[in-house]
């Protein structure tokens, strides 16, 4: 019989350490928005915000003739 000799080639399993619970979520945000839609119920835009840490995102419908005002408060409301 031959017998091989293997030098151990993977490196000795370590303690696990728990990942950091994140607190300051939606620090960093991604927002845009898809236009030139289909009138439905009288909305024919959809703003996209997205947390890019977390990947959580939120999708508003609203109009193209929206106001920056009115834009805050739709993100406010629904973000």
């Amino acid at each position: 019989m031959c017998y091989k000799i293997k030098n151990p080639t993977e490196t000795p399993v370590e303690k696990l350490i728990a990942n950091e619970f994140l607190e300051m979520l939606w620090i960093y945000l991604i927002v845009d928005f898809i236009t030139k839609l289909p009138l439905v119920v009288e909305k024919d835009m959809i703003l996209v915000v997205c947390d890019r840490l977390s990947k959580i995102t939120y999708f508003v419908i609203t109009t193209q003739e929206i106001m920056v005002e009115r834009l805050v408060r739709l993100f406010r409301t629904n973000v």
